[in-house]
């Protein structure tokens, strides 16, 4: 079996000569943009899923290899230069976490010719041909959160804040639903551009609507830069925050929150209660051992990616069989630098 090497970037995966007994991963991470924050992770945990199967033999004898591109570019430049690695035969295979703009133009670049693993929550809707998504709709994800602050937290008035593109669109769409079923109303929404973008109006919002909660579809930075305009508004203590893309990362980029009000719905957390799912806690573990104590945080999307990269170094060889569910989704409020479980069954 060839000697793996390190990730290769676009540039040198499309000039470069490929060994023949190689399975080559493309792996669109952010490395720039908003989301840029979870890059270190996201590389580690696809890292470690690949280190993990080449010890394992690779597949069927071949090693893999990741070639990287920077996910977090315009959805446009992204798309391009995937297919151009798809063209030149650099990469058999391509695993995605960005967000959904992203997502939506890879599936229309590829066209189902070379198999794509989307990893993180999705925006719902119908499913290309040779993709896969494992994440949760936006209602899966978040309709049994928004049931128990309801009826735990009797968040009624609910304001929706998110980044304008198609995944928070969705999320709205969904919560509203939801909201609306569950007899709360929705008193106000606003959608604004990734950042850098002054979160006072959404400040102003809440205030305003007199909302006693709000649901978070912004992502990355905009939703860093956004809780800590939140906590110096004062408004920390009196109104519940939930957030389907707040994960570790962002939650150590906020300095920690210890109000109990800041909620989270990803299908993965590093709880402190002992409550993280027995996959979750033996995967740091592995984490741990291979990068050692100053490793990047095991945050759900790069759980997420892992995941992605295992299934799909089985692609090139094997018919796809059916993709596995998806997590199953959880609530968790934050404490400090941590999350805690919330049992919403």
């Amino acid at each position: 079996m060839h000697e793996p090497t390190g990730p290769r970037d676009a540039w040198a995966a499309l000039v470069g000569p490929r060994p023949p007994d190689v399975v080559r991963v493309g792996l669109a991470v952010p490395l720039s943009g908003p989301l840029a924050m979870t890059g270190p992770s996201a590389l580690d945990l696809a890292g470690l899923a690949v280190d993990e199967t080449n010890a394992g033999g690779g597949v069927r004898g071949r090693a893999v290899e990741l070639v990287t591109v920077d996910s977090g570019r315009a959805p446009e430049v992204v798309a391009a230069e995937a297919a151009a690695l798809h063209e030149a035969g650099a990469i058999d295979v391509l695993v995605g976490f960005h967000t959904s703009d992203v997502h939506r133009a890879l599936e229309a670049a590829l066209g189902g010719l070379v198999p794509y693993v989307f990893t993180p929550p999705h925006e719902g809707g119908r499913q290309r041909r040779g993709v896969l998504r494992i994440g949760c709709s936006p209602r899966r994800q978040h309709a049994a959160a928004l049931a128990w602050l309801v009826r735990h937290r009797r968040a009624r008035r609910w304001a929706l804040v998110g980044n304008d593109y198609v995944w928070p669109q969705a999320v709205h769409r969904a919560a509203a639903s939801v909201l609306r079923g569950l007899g709360a109303d929705v008193v106000g929404e606003l959608l604004v551009p990734f950042g850098p973008t002054d979160p006072g109006a959404m400040v102003d919002l809440l205030r305003r609507t007199r909302a006693d909660a709000v649901l978070l579809s912004l992502v990355g930075r905009d939703l860093v830069a956004f809780n800590r305009e939140f906590t110096r508004a004062g408004l920390d203590r009196r109104v519940v925050r939930l957030s389907g893309a707040l994960e570790e990362n962002g939650l150590y980029a906020v300095g920690g929150d210890r109000t109990g009000e800041l909620f989270a719905c990803m299908p993965s957390f590093a709880a402190v209660d002992g409550t993280a799912d027995e996959g979750q806690l033996d995967l740091q573990e592995r984490h741990a051992r291979r990068a050692g104590p100053s490793a990047p945080v095991v945050c759900a999307y790069a759980r997420g990616l892992y995941d992605g990269v295992r299934l799909a170094v089985r692609l090139p060889v094997a018919p796809a069989g059916p993709p596995p569910p998806p997590a199953a989704p959880r609530l968790a409020r934050a404490d400090g630098l941590t999350f805690r479980e919330v049992r919403t069954g």
